[in-house]
Parts: structure tokens; sequence; C-alpha cells
């Protein structure tokens, strides 16, 4: 395995995750049981999940989920299609296969931190920041300017984590238009799409624009089913397809069969799960208002475009990481310092931290989070 990095976000949830009494950065939707999922299957899918063969299933993913998948695209079929063990394997994989030495990769930043880490250990990466002083907008004169002839990969995650941030559809276009042209690989982080806060903005799929352009997807985050497990690439490039599928052979070789037809029963259902987890976002984003409202002199909050994650600044005298290394130790209350977005590639804030709000009930987490200010004024 090629040396990498301690992954930060993990590192600090390792510590943190399971033992604060209130997760507030969560970065997926609340989930749901097993059995609330099944209960949304179809007579074929309830009994192909119970009569279910416990053995090997197909590298590129069960046939039945790959045409699932494929329905949420426009112009790609279930063998444009293949499936990982979560967006992490997927993401590593492909920055395996597209890069190697004397290559070149721009990557947007912030970004999660695999995103940038990877291509960092394969060949030289150039970042381009989006701009925290106009809303975090992608400059794509930047992005131009940051080409090279040996550019193979443009990376990018919209809505962005940890941002929030949705960029123009013109704008999204046109950098698909402009890794096209060059022969260039647009790789699309698309794992919040789908929880935008107005659906006029959400933007294509970068596989639906570009012949050569990845998607990368996931039942984690916008479905809120993180523990299936199951990712996926869509690209219209049939011979890259086959290239990953040969490199799954050394890490997964297969994804889990359970997990396979839970996740074709919850895109099935992905319009009716979509429904439900907008609505709790809207539901949780007038409590987040009215939180940070309270509290100007210490916070700039803005709500996210789309996804489930948004990145505030904080405005007290001892930082942002001493204040979420307090808040954790002695409220229970977890929040991302911006220390774990930092970036090798370019500058980025060092007074914002992550919070989530696509969980359900946060109004515990706030009451102790308020408590915890009162306290310490």
């Amino acid at each position: 395995m090629t040396r990498l990095p301690d992954f930060r976000l993990e590192t600090y949830f390792s510590r943190w995750e399971f033992t604060a009494r209130h997760h507030l950065t969560a970065s997926d939707v609340q989930t749901m049981t097993l059995s609330e999922l099944l209960a949304l299957a179809d007579d074929q899918d309830r009994k192909a999940f119970e009569n279910l063969s416990l053995g090997y299933t197909e590298t590129y993913g069960d046939p039945a989920l790959r045409e699932a998948i494929a329905r949420m695209y426009e112009r790609a079929d279930a063998g444009d299609v293949i499936c990982f063990a979560g967006a992490e394997e997927a993401l590593y994989l492909a920055m395996n296969v597209l890069l190697g030495a004397g290559d070149h990769a721009v990557v947007v930043t912030p970004n999660y931190q695999a995103a940038e880490t990877v291509p960092l250990v394969l060949c030289e990466v150039t970042g381009v920041a989006l701009d925290p002083e106009r809303d975090w907008a992608l400059d794509l004169d930047a992005v131009k300017a940051a080409l090279r002839p040996n550019t193979r990969v443009v990376s990018v995650n919209f809505p962005n984590n940890p941002t929030g941030k949705v960029i123009s559809a013109a704008d999204f276009t046109e950098l698909a238009r402009l890794c096209d042209e060059r022969g260039i690989h647009l790789f699309s982080d698309e794992v919040y799409r789908g929880l935008e806060r107005d659906a006029a903005r959400t933007l294509p799929q970068a596989a639906d624009l570009s012949e050569r352009a990845l998607s990368l997807n996931v039942t984690s985050k916008s479905l809120g089913l993180p523990g299936l497990r199951i990712g996926w690439i869509t690209c219209r490039d049939r011979g890259l397809l086959a290239r990953l599928e040969r490199a799954k052979h050394y890490t997964t070789i297969c994804n889990s069969a359970p997990s396979e037809v839970l996740a074709r029963i919850a895109l099935k259902s992905r319009a009716t799960i979509l429904d439900r987890n907008r609505a709790l976002i809207a539901a949780n984003l007038p409590l987040f208002d009215a939180f940070f409202a309270e509290h100007p002199d210490l916070f700039e909050w803005r709500a996210p475009d789309g996804g489930c994650v948004a990145y505030p600044r904080y405005l007290g005298p001892e930082g942002v990481e001493e204040f979420c290394t307090r808040l954790v130790e002695e409220a229970g209350v977890l929040l991302l310092p911006a220390s774990i977005y930092r970036s090798e590639l370019t500058p980025t804030p060092a007074d914002r931290f992550r919070i989530g709000v696509g969980r359900a009930n946060p109004e515990e987490g706030l009451a102790a989070f308020a408590q915890w200010l009162r306290a310490n004024r």
C-alpha cells in the first residue's frame, strides 16, 4: 500500500465520534433501521434479501444494482457503472488508475482529505481554493491557469464538504467542457447531490456531460445509509472501467451481497428517501439559524447551499482549535475544527469549524452547546 499521511478526520473521529454525547458534526443524514429500509422494498427485492446466498458477487457489482444506479443518469447505462466498498475505495483506486509519476492533477480546496493526499503521493498536484470572501466561489480562470500539458485529472466536490457550496450549473458545465477539450478526466465527487436547498440548483452529473468524466457517489451521505458501504463510479469510458475493475481485484474484490441488495432497495426508493432527508434538513436549519443568531459576536453563520454540513467562522479570541477541544471535553459536543481541513496545496481558513445539520433532534446538542457558551462568558 502506498504510504499515506494520517487521515486527520478519521483520527479525530476515532477519538471522539462514539464517546462524545452530542455529535453535531455528522456528515451524513439521519439513517434508517433495516426494518424501515426493507419496508420500502417491493416483493421481489424483499424475497431476494431473505433468500440471499452469501457467496461472492461480481466485481463490477450486482447487475440489478448497477441498473438501478444507471437510472439516476441521463446518458449512462449499467455497463457504465462499477461499484465499490464505499466512496473512499472508489476515490483511492480511481486516482491510482488515473495518475502516475510524471502526471499532474488539479484539486479544489477545501476538501475531503483523500481528494488531495492520494494524488499527492502519486504525482504533482496544484490546488485551486474556493474563495471564502466570495461565498466560496470557484474561479474557473484559476482552474484554467493551473492546467498543464500533463494534467490528467481535475478533482471537484459539489455540494462541497465542508462548505456546503454549490456552484452554478453554467460554471460546472464549462468546467466539464474545459476538461474535455484538453483530454482531462473530470473527477466529480457528487455524494451530496440531491440535498440542495433549492432543487433548481442541482448540478448535472459529470458522467452525463462527458464520456471521460467520472461521477462518484455513495449510499452514505444523501441517502443516509453509511452502514451499507456501497459506493460507485459512473463513467462512459468502458476501458477505464475495466482498469478500475482490475485495480479492485487487489482491494475488496467484490462487495457485500446483503449490502448490494439493500442498496438496490434504497436506490429504487431514492425519491422517497431524499424527500424525507430534505424535509429533515429543512426542519433543522431554522434551529441552527436561531442558535447562531443568538451569538453574533462569536460566529458568522451561513446555511449550506446543499448537503448536510456547513462551515461557520468562529470569532472568539482563543481560536477555533482550542474552542472545539474545550467544547467536546467539557460539554461533550463534537465539532470539527479547521485543522482537519487544512491543505498542503493552498492556504485554507484557520477560523472555521464543520457542523452537521442532517441528524434528527439536534435540539439537545444545541442546548448543551448554548449552556457551555453561557457558562464560559
